[in-house]
């Protein structure tokens, strides 16, 4: 950027006294990653747009990460930091209880981190740091190691399904959604058991069929488990 001088003489503006770049770093990078994708309206995130508001050229950023698959592993990890897995009280069923709520309440936060969740598995401390906890619970429940090994990706894998379905703030089985209208329509010569069995099918709240689908899973891991 060039200045004038008293005399009409241009100046140019010394780059020692230009606002330093922040270094970059992975850490920088995935961090704006997540900004991007839970801040912007379309919850989009690329190389080129996170090169740009870190002041570099996209292929800088290849020194930190190999592609951008790797890079949403890494967001998703980062997200789920928020995740409590030591904040909790009570049983050991309480507390697994809690800390997936506690998960699924993350990935329902934004709906792009609740489809990333549904498209790439977390790598990092985070994801550890969850994995870790479910195993330490099971194990106090009395689970064997090799039951509960199955069963965290089990349980996981069943919270990130609720957030995904429920990504964009809709329920599909609202009253005047979707699902409960299809049931509605269908007709009892063709799906009688449907037909009959169509208020139970939509009755319950998300809060209550959240806790029974919980109960039945943790029941199913119990009786799994080896003496």
């Amino acid at each position: 950027m060039s200045q004038r001088d008293p005399f009409g003489a241009s100046r140019v503006q010394s780059r020692r006294t230009r606002p330093a770049k922040p270094p970059l770093s992975r850490d920088a990078i995935v961090e704006e990653a997540l900004r991007q994708i839970t801040s912007e309206d379309d919850g989009a995130m690329s190389l080129r747009k996170i090169a740009k508001a870190l002041d570099t050229g996209p292929a800088s950023l290849y020194a930190y990460v190999n592609d951008l698959s790797e890079l949403q592993a890494l967001v998703l990890d980062r997200a789920l930091e928020a995740v409590k897995v030591d904040e909790a009280e009570g049983s050991w069923r309480d507390r697994l209880e809690q800390l997936l709520r506690s998960y699924t309440a993350v990935l329902m936060s934004s709906p792009a981190v609740a489809l990333m969740a549904f498209r790439t598995t977390a790598v990092g401390p985070n994801a550890l740091r969850i994995a870790e906890t479910l195993l330490e619970l099971l194990a106090e429940a009395g689970v064997d190691q090799a039951t509960a090994a199955w069963a965290i990706d089990m349980l996981t894998m069943f919270v990130t399904a609720v957030a995904a379905e429920h990504a964009n703030g809709s329920d599909p089985a609202a009253p005047d959604g979707p699902v409960t209208q299809a049931i509605n329509r269908a007709p009892a010569n063709e799906y009688p058991r449907i037909h009959a069995a169509r208020n139970e099918i939509m009755s319950g709240t998300g809060e209550e069929r959240f806790a029974w689908s919980i109960d039945v899973l943790v029941r199913g891991i119990l009786s799994r488990a080896q003496p």
